[in-house]
C-alpha cells in the first residue's frame, strides 16, 4: 500500500456499486478511513467486511437533505474529521423536451444536483472548522456535449460543473478545493437501467452484459476501449490526494478522447 491518502478522512456517496464501489476500494487501499453511503444496506455490509475495519457503511438516501447531513455528521464521529468528499451518487433520468414532467425534473434535480449543493453545504461547515478540505463532484461529458446523455441528465450535470466553480470560489479561502471529474463512457450499472437501451442492451440485463457494454462502449473513444470505474476512482484519488491540493474549480475530464469529437456507432 503506498498511502497516498494515510490518516485522510473520506465520505463517498453512492459507493455500494459502480464508480463509487471503485472508489471505495481504491481509497481504502491507499490508507483512507472511509465511510461511504448508499441505499442498499446489505451490499454496504458487504462491502465493508470485504475491505475491513477503516471502512463503514451509513445507510442514507442523497435526494434527502438531512441524509446528507446525518452522513456527514457518521463521517465525523466516527473518525474524528472530514478530509475528502466524493459526491459521486447518481442514476438515470426520465422526460424528454416535450413530456418532461414537474415529477420528472424534482426527481432529477433532488438526485443530480440538490444532492451535489447540499452535500457540499455541510462539507464545508466541517472542513472550515478543521482548516481546510477536498470536495470532488461526479459530473459527465454530457454536462457540455449534446448527444451523450439524457435531457435532464445533461442540464443538471451541467449544474454540477458550475456548481463546483462557484463554490470552490467561495471556498478557497478557507483551504477547501472544489472540482469534479467529468465520466466519459464508462461501463457503471447506470447502463443497466434507464440508458440500457442506448447502450445496445436488453432493458433487465444486468452484469452478463457487461461485456458487449464494454464493447459497444470502447466505440466512442479514440483509444478504442470503454473506460471503467476504477479510471474514475483514480482521478479522485489524485484530486483527494495531496498531489491534488493546488487544484480549485477545475472539470477533470476521463473519456479516453471521446469529446474531442465524433459519434457512437454501437453494435
Amino acid at each position: 500500500m503506498s498511502g497516498r491518502l494515510e490518516g485522510k478522512a473520506a465520505l463517498i456517496t453512492g459507493g455500494t456499486s459502480g464508480i463509487g464501489e471503485a472508489t471505495v476500494e481504491v481509497f481504502a487501499r491507499e490508507g483512507a478511513n472511509v465511510l461511504f453511503t448508499g441505499r442498499n444496506a446489505d451490499k454496504g455490509e458487504e462491502l465493508v467486511g470485504r475491505l475491513g475495519p477503516n471502512v463503514r457503511f451509513f445507510k442514507a438516501d442523497v435526494t434527502r437533505e438531512a441524509d446528507i447531513e446525518a452522513s456527514i455528521k457518521a463521517a465525523v464521529d466516527a473518525f474524528g474529521r472530514l478530509d475528502v468528499l466524493f459526491n459521486n451518487a447518481g442514476g438515470p433520468t426520465r422526460g424528454e423536451v416535450d413530456t418532461i414532467t414537474q415529477e420528472d425534473f424534482a426527481n432529477a434535480c433532488n438526485l443530480l444536483l440538490g444532492s451535489v449543493v447540499f452535500g457540499i453545504k455541510h462539507a464545508a461547515t466541517v472542513m472550515k472548522a478543521q482548516g481546510g478540505g477536498a470536495i470532488i463532484n461526479n459530473a459527465s461529458v454530457s454536462s457540455n456535449r449534446t448527444h451523450m446523455g439524457e435531457y435532464l441528465y445533461s442540464i443538471m450535470k451541467a449544474g454540477v460543473v458550475q456548481t463546483t466553480r462557484m463554490a470552490g470560489m467561495e471556498l478557497g479561502k478557507h483551504a477547501i478545493s472544489v472540482n469534479c471529474i467529468s465520466p466519459g463512457a464508462v461501463a457503471t450499472p447506470i447502463f443497466y437501467d434507464g440508458s440500457a437501451v442506448a447502450a445496445g442492451l436488453e432493458a433487465g440485463k444486468s452484469e452478463a452484459k457487461l461485456e458487449k457494454l464494454t464493447r459497444n462502449l470502447s466505440k466512442a473513444t479514440p483509444l478504442r476501449r470503454s473506460g471503467l470505474p476504477v479510471d474514475i476512482a483514480h482521478a479522485a484519488l489524485f484530486l483527494a490526494s495531496d498531489e491534488g491540493r493546488y487544484i480549485n474549480c477545475h472539470d477533470t475530464v476521463v473519456d479516453g478522447g471521446m469529446t474531442a469529437g465524433g459519434r457512437v456507432n454501437y453494435e
